[in-house]
């Protein structure tokens, strides 16, 4: 078991552009400066929770989520993914690396290779998988690293849960400090300078 640094919290849902608006109303009378603040849209990934800590530089550990304060420890089954940085700074880093890095992600696999590793499991008369989420559940929950190690899984990183150094004040600002640390973000995430500009966005 891995206690974490701070609890990690799961998403609420919101189905259509009122829900949105009531989100933003109750946020607003939290704190007022929510109404003249900018916005960042990116793609929720279906896939499994992963929190990786890194000590001067290196990959340490690896948990899941579990129940927000407490999750499993992966860290062997999370090396075996190829877009996880094993060191930081890996070559493109331009930015000052801390002593303690603690980034929360999610690991996955592309609907396309979920298609190839089914159809490759058929060929061999193997079993097949029912959906890319649970096969990627299960796959970084496997006792023996090298099977993991033969799942198309992959990750994208969107916060910090903990760190040495001082962070960025935004979370748009957050992604482009951990791209610049060589992790994986989405290509997909959007700046939006006001809410109605999220209304418009998410109507694409």
């Amino acid at each position: 078991k891995v206690r974490h640094p701070a609890p990690i919290l799961s998403l609420a849902n919101a189905f259509d552009k009122n829900d949105l608006r009531d989100w933003f109303d109750r946020i607003k009378k939290l704190d007022s400066r929510a109404a003249k603040s900018g916005f960042v849209l990116e793609p929720k990934i279906d896939g499994l929770t992963v929190v990786m800590r890194y000590e001067n530089g290196i990959l340490v550990q690896g948990a899941t989520r579990g129940d927000g304060e407490v999750g499993e420890e992966i860290t062997e089954n999370i090396r075996t993914i190829r877009a996880v940085p094993l060191k930081i700074p890996v070559e493109q880093a331009d930015t000052p690396v801390p002593d303690l890095l603690v980034v929360r992600g999610e690991a996955f696999i592309m609907k396309s290779d979920f298609v190839k590793l089914n159809a490759k499991l058929q060929e061999e008369g193997e079993k097949t998988y029912q959906n890319p989420r649970n096969t990627a559940a299960g796959s970084l929950r496997q006792l023996d690293p090298s099977l993991t190690r033969n799942r198309p899984l992959t990750l994208l990183t969107y916060a910090i849960v903990q760190s040495s150094e001082k962070l960025p004040s935004t979370q748009w600002e957050l992604l482009n400090y951990l791209k610049g640390l060589g992790f994986p973000v989405s290509g997909l995430s959007e700046y939006a300078e006001t809410f109605d500009t999220v209304l418009e966005k998410v109507d694409r």
